[in-house]
This record gives C-alpha cells, structure tokens and sequence, in this order.
C-alpha cells in the first residue's frame, strides 16, 4: 500500500484547528462577542499590575485544631498591626481590644454581645461603630485585589450590600446611609449577624492564599477538626505530608495503615477524632484487648495522657493494634520485593524461647514477651481474633461518610510540591546520596529521581484515590515510612524497636543526606534546577523535621536558600510553630507560641503574638505579574485574543452583542 495514499478512514482525529475550536466555543459562552472579550483582556492586563496577594505557609499541625484556628484568624499575627495602624487614637485600648476579638473570633463575640447589648440604643450604638470600622479594614483589603477576585470571597447572601458599603463614604453618602442599614437589619434582628459575616470576610481577605505544607493528623487532638476548619478557608492548598497519606491509606481500606493510624491514636490518646469525629467505633479492638490481652500489663504501652478509658485497656488496645501493624506490614513488605525491605520485616527474627530479637544480624533481648497471637510457625499470619477485628475495622474506615469526604478535600487541593513567589514549597526531602545525586526509585516499571519521581508519586495518589488499587495502596503505606520516599527521608521507622527493645541503639533512624546538604548553596540551586525554579533569590520551604526551638536551632539553614517551617506546631512536638509569610515587598518568617484556649482569647482578648522576622525583602513589590497567577492570566489573555481572532475570521459567530451595539 502506497504509504502517501490517503486512507478511507482518518485515525488521527481532529485537526488542532478543531481542537481549538472547541475550546474556543467553550470560552465564547462566557464572553459571547468581541466587546466582552476585550473587556476581559483589558481588566487582566491591569490586574497583572496590582501588588501580588498574601501566601501563608503553614506546616505540620498534627491535629492542632484550636491553634491552628487561632493562627489563621489572626492572619499569623499580621492583622494586629494593620488595625493598630488604622485605628491608632481613634479608639480605646478597651474598643482596641474588644475590636481585635471580634475579628479573630466573631461567632464567639457575637454570641457574647447577644447577652450583654441589651438596651436597644446601646445595640444600634455599637453596631453603626463596628461595621463602620469593619468596612474601613475591608476596603484597605480589598484594594489589594482586582474587584472580581474580592468579591468572591464576599458572602453570596449579602454580597450586593457589602459591595454597597465599599463605597461609603463618600460625598453623596454620608453616615446616614450606614445608619438606614443597621436600622433596618436591627428591625429584623440580623445586625449582628452582618457584624459577624464581616469579621470573616476581614481575615478571609488578609489571606490571599492559605497553603498546609503537610501533615494534618496524629499526635494532637483532633485532624478532624483541622480539616473542618481549612474547608472553611477560601483559599486552601495542600503539601501532602507522611502523616497525611497514612490517613489516606487508611480511609481507603489499607489494613496496615488502618492499624498504624490506630495506634497512633491511641499512644497520644487521640480518640476523639476517631469516634466523635469520623463515627469510627473502637469496641472491635477493644474486645480483642479484654479478651486476647486481659492478662497483659502493657507497661510499654501506656498512653501519654489521661482520658475516660482505664490506661490499662488504652494500653492494650495499642499493643493490639501495634502487632497487628507489624504483621501487616510484613505482608506488604513480601509483596513488594522491589523496595528492598526485607531486613526491616522482624517478627521472624524473634527468638520466643531465648526472649529475643535479631536486628541487623544483632540479637537483643526483648523488653516485652507476651505475644499471645505470634505464631512461631506463621509469624505475619492474624490470629483469627485478629482477623475479625481487622475486618470490622476496616468495615468501618470505609462507611466513614465524613473521612471520605475529608480524604476527597484532602486529594482535590493537594500536590506533592507547589511553586509560589520563588519558594519551592514540598514536604520532606528530595532523597540523594551523600554526593547530592537523587536517589531513584521504582514506580509505574520506571526507575525515577528528582522532579520525575514527585510527578510519577502525585499521579500515583491521585489514582489511589479514584481506583483504589492494592498496589497503589502499597505505595501510600511505603511514602509513610519507606527509605526513599521523600515524605519521610530517613532509613527506617523503629517503631517495633522503640516498642520491644529497650536497648536505644536500635530505635536511631538516620536522615538522608538532603538535610545537610540543604546548608549548601551548589546543592539548593541544583534542587531549584530540578523543579524549574530560577535560583536567584529562590527559596526551598520544607516541614516535616521540627525545628529544635529550644536548643537554638535556626529555621533558616546557612545557605540562605532553604528553611524549615516545621517549628513543632503541635503540643506533643514543642507548642511553638512558623508560619512563612509570603508578602509583595518582603517574605516574614512568624515563630509562634503556646495558645491557651478560644475561651481565653475571647475572654480575657490573649493573643499569640509572634516573633517577627524578615527572611527576604525587594526593591520593588511583587506584583501579580511575577507570580505564578501572573503566568496564568497571561495564558488566559493569549486565549481571549485567539477567541476574538475567531469572531473577527466567523469561524465563531458573535452572539451577544446587542442590535444597538455602536460600531
């Protein structure tokens, strides 16, 4: 057959002209003619000339709800000084106070003012004054943004009226026309409620972008309510982090993470999150605790606080759980040759008669010797009990409507890194050898380092998600604890020795040689590189290994190219925490402290008030057309001018404009 002769039927499909045509005819039903696309092209254009937005950085909560609540209302300190400033000798210390509340905690406030305002003048009073003040803090905020994009973020109910009050005052509006608002939101008792619906719409816009660098769950009290809160916040993004995706296993059905996060759980006693927040019983894993091991002392077991259950059975439902676990991961391991993890499956290795353990061809005696469900002959196999703990649990991980819900939140906003304002923003490390060369690793029959193997692990998270294959599940388990994995960026994770040996040497785990080389500037630039990102004046942002606050350690590596953000957020960790402030003329770095509690907050108006310090600052502000939006919009503009070439050429027909349109 003449390879130049045409065929009967055309395989390639659609010419790009067509291509194009479709996706133009998609954009032709927001922008129906050539006025309203060149309309659109004229307001991006002047965009790309306003100051960048505001980016937080925030990484590793570990289930720090209150905290984490409180650092995002206060806009990690930097809404204090921007009402100091406005409202500096126009009102009380008193007023100040009372003012700085009711923007950090509205509902609170509100539901405070409902007792205590309750003469009718006094109400109206306050009121006029508040959302007077209110306004005056929004319109500085909302400058900072084309009027479309802060209008988003207005609440749908009232937005024509907030948009009306943005211009007031004026003129022609004098305090009347705020006072003809109160009085009639008054008459219908709904004053208050704008009050507070504005005090959101403050912090909403004080942060342009919200970006979680990892790590929701475990060790402090509630995940649940982490995410609760984040899927309030207008602007989300996430870094997954180790923690996270052992959540996602979980929620998924993975049996081995369903122990691991189950164990964890219950060393930190965390188990609100799981019964009162997920509606995840416990009554499985606590039968097999009084049945299996009603004669158990646990003693290494113990949790690391007090709650409603008897230590004792907390105890030993985490031993439960925690050999369950390592069973569970032996089995992942053996199906998974190709990680080269055979030497961290142990419970083979135990010695029953001599009470010990071979670790790395080192035999140590065991700590605890009650393992009343270990098989000698059939060391990774559940006992029955085992198995019908483990399916009831799984049972119930899967029927959590609200952990689905919080996993899908989770997937859909979240990547393995983010590039913003030249910050190169991942979770963990990006594993090399001591050379600095990126280590590889296997996935999808490719062998994959540096950037590739980023992108390969988020397109494996996402089809986790949609297909729940076990080998996708496998992986989930392997980024929570595995060598390579740049969410955790150690050899191994010594849970079974911090459990069973008593002797320390076997609990170490040795970091990969990415944290040092971080302090060299050749190595930051070579990692910029790699992800596409101009060195100069580039910063890598990473969580994951807390900052030791307290012996001095500095975020800011000596490089100057890199800094840790993981400032030990969580109770269990430290109590401190950073929030890495990304603004158009300066990048701020915000050392948190311990947060007492909202009723202290709202009480007595206690404040974290963080420790301030410039990481960078620029001759010029950022503006949007720096940043990554900036990239954006100019995409959106090329698309616009290919659209009106289309209406000009009737490949497309104009179907807005009006018949007394001028010419």
């Amino acid at each position: 057959m003449d390879p130049q002769a045409p065929s009967d039927i055309d395989v390639r499909g659609p010419s790009l002209r067509t291509d194009d045509l479709i996706t133009l005819r998609a954009l032709s039903g927001r922008f129906p003619d050539i006025d309203s696309a060149t309309a659109e092209i004229a307001r991006l254009v002047a965009v790309l000339t306003l100051p960048k937005g505001t980016v937080h950085v925030i990484s590793d909560v570990h289930g720090e709800d209150k905290k984490l609540r409180h650092v995002i209302n206060n806009a990690s300190g930097t809404l204090r000084p921007l009402v100091q400033g406005l409202f500096a000798g126009k009102m009380s210390a008193e007023e100040f106070q009372e003012f700085l509340t009711l923007i950090f905690y509205p509902a609170e406030m509100v539901e405070r003012l409902e007792q205590t305002l309750l003469a009718p003048e006094q109400l109206r009073s306050f009121c006029t004054r508040t959302l007077r003040h209110e306004f005056e803090l929004v319109r500085v905020l909302a400058a900072r943004y084309s009027l479309k994009r802060a209008m988003e973020v207005f609440p749908p109910e009232y937005r024509d009226l907030m948009a009306e009050m943005l211009h007031q005052p004026t003129t022609e509006r004098d305090k009347t026309f705020v006072e003809a608002i109160v009085d009639e939101l008054l008459r219908r008792g709904r004053a208050l409620h704008l009050i507070h619906l504005t005090a959101r719409l403050v912090r909403n816009l004080a942060i342009s972008e919200l970006i979680i660098g990892g790590d929701c769950w475990d060790r402090g009290p509630r995940g649940d309510r982490v995410v609760d809160y984040l899927r309030q916040q207008p602007n989300v993004s996430f870094i997954w982090g180790n923690h996270d995706v052992a959540w996602l296993g979980a929620s998924f059905g993975h049996e081995a993470l369903i122990c691991h996060v189950l164990r964890l759980s219950l060393r930190y006693r965390r188990l609100g999150q799981l019964d009162e927040g997920y509606s995840i019983p416990l009554t499985p894993l606590e039968h097999l605790a009084r049945t299996v091991y009603a004669d158990d002392d646990a003693a290494g077991f113990l949790p690391k606080s007090s709650g409603m259950r008897p230590d004792l059975i907390v105890a030993r439902m985490q031993k439960a759980a925690a050999v369950m676990q390592f069973k569970l991961e032996g089995q992942v391991v053996a199906r998974n040759p190709h990680w080269e993890m055979d030497h961290r499956r142990l419970l083979h290795r135990i010695d029953h008669a001599g009470k010990s353990i071979e670790v790395d061809g080192v035999r140590y005696p065991l700590s605890d010797t009650y393992l009343p469900t270990l098989d000698p002959a059939a060391p990774y196999e559940l006992s029955e009990d085992e198995q019908i703990c483990i399916d009831r649990l799984r049972r119930s991980f899967l029927a959590s409507q609200k952990l689905g819900e919080h996993m899908l939140y989770l997937v859909s906003h979240g990547s393995m890194y983010l590039v913003r304002d030249g910050c190169l923003i991942f979770h963990g490390c990006a594993p090399v050898d001591g050379a600095g060369q990126f280590l590889t690793m296997g996935i999808e029959g490719q062998t994959l380092g540096g950037r590739p193997l980023f992108d390969a692990i988020g397109k494996a998270i996402l089809r986790a998600a949609d297909q729940r294959a076990l080998k996708d599940l496998d992986l989930l388990w392997y980024l929570w604890g595995g060598e390579r994995s740049p969410l955790f960026g150690k050899d191994r994770i010594t849970t079974l020795e911090r459990d069973f040996i008593a002797d320390k040497a076997t609990h170490h785990e040795t970091k990969n040689p990415y944290f040092e080389l971080i302090h060299e500037p050749w190595f930051c630039d070579r990692i910029l590189r790699e992800f596409n990102v101009d060195p100069t004046d580039a910063l890598i942002v990473n969580g994951h290994v807390p900052v030791r606050i307290e012996k001095g350690e500095n975020p800011v590596k000596r490089s100057g190219k890199a800094i840790t953000i993981d400032g030990a957020f969580s109770e269990a960790y430290g109590d401190h925490g950073y929030t890495l402030v990304l603004e158009a003329d300066r990048t701020l770095l915000a050392e948190h402290s311990h947060f007492e509690s909202v009723e202290a907050a709202v009480r007595d108006g206690v404040d974290i008030i963080p420790k301030v310090s410039v990481v960078r600052t620029w001759d010029q502000p950022h503006r949007v057309a720096d940043t990554e939006r900036g990239d954006q919009i100019r995409g959106e503009v090329r698309m616009l001018e290919r659209l009106i070439d289309a209406y000009r050429n009737n490949e497309l027909r104009q179907s807005g404009q009006r018949p007394w349109a001028p010419r």
